[in-house]
């Protein structure tokens, strides 16, 4: 994929933020948050700057064993569409089982069956995007028993048998790593790093022991240190700060993001 710099997810609480900020180089939008018919003004503003806005998706349940939902395939296709996005992504995981929804994204048991499921279902979004799909590593709370791949062995053969890209969350990396004890630098040796679109950071907050991928707190330390052991291996395409919830300061999203210039340049 071509280069994309650093960007910022762009939500409708922080529209004029964004609209205004100096050195965004590509957006992200969530897919379910918007209509194609119906584009917001500011994404408008923002593509006629020349500015890349990308979709993520988050309800395309693709681990789940029902049926994938071709409608809301197709509103994300739509939605890739007129945006003219150059790629689409959403989760490795599940959101949907037995007819009753989660309300959050659900891991993939890592088996050769659950492998199997997941990669028709990708094969039929594909089948019906036109554009690439890249796909996120999710944060956990918790391990399926019985696993017969670690998540790099996983992920590695959906990439080998789909062709998809990979969006990698190194926030959902460390979160893994104080929750469950996932180191992430074993995970980073074993992804095919020639195949990332670009990367998530965000920020989070511990309460009682557990780790939560909040969106909605401070890049913490740690998730940076996982930026820069990523960087040291491969120079992503593009870093992306997610920010959902309690937003802070101008100044403070800028902040943000020349931390992340910082371990680029660090690391060039």
């Amino acid at each position: 994929m071509g280069e994309l710099g650093v960007g910022i997810g762009w939500r409708s609480e922080i529209d004029l933020t964004v609209e205004r900020m100096p050195g965004i180089d590509f957006v992200e939008v969530v897919a379910e948050n918007i209509h194609h018919d119906h584009l917001p003004e500011s994404l408008r503003v923002l593509l006629d700057r020349g500015i890349p806005v990308l979709p993520h998706a988050v309800s395309l349940s693709l681990g789940g064993a029902d049926p994938v939902d071709g409608a809301r395939i197709d509103h994300l296709a739509a939605v890739t569409d007129a945006l003219g996005a150059p790629m689409a992504s959403d989760h490795v995981c599940f959101v949907r089982a037995g007819g009753l929804d989660s309300g959050h994204l659900m891991p993939v048991p890592r088996t050769r069956d659950a492998l199997d499921v997941l990669t028709a279902n990708v094969k039929t979004a594909q089948a019906a995007l036109g554009v690439p799909l890249a796909l996120e590593n999710i944060a956990a709370l918790l391990r399926w028993p019985d696993e017969e791949l670690t998540e790099a062995q996983f992920l590695t053969e959906l990439v080998e048998r789909t062709g998809c890209l990979l969006l990698v969350d190194v926030a959902n990396m460390w979160a893994n790593g104080r929750n469950l004890g996932q180191d992430p630098a074993d995970l980073l040796d074993g992804l095919p790093l020639d195949r990332i679109a670009y990367v998530h950071v965000a920020g989070g907050v511990e309460r009682d022991g557990v780790y939560h991928d909040t969106h909605a707190h401070p890049v913490p330390s740690g998730v940076l240190e996982v930026l820069r052991e990523l960087c040291s291996r491969v120079r992503p395409p593009g870093v992306l700060l997610e920010r959902d919830d309690l937003y802070p300061t101008d100044s403070a999203l800028l902040a943000e993001l020349e931390a992340i210039r910082g371990v680029l340049a660090a690391t060039a």
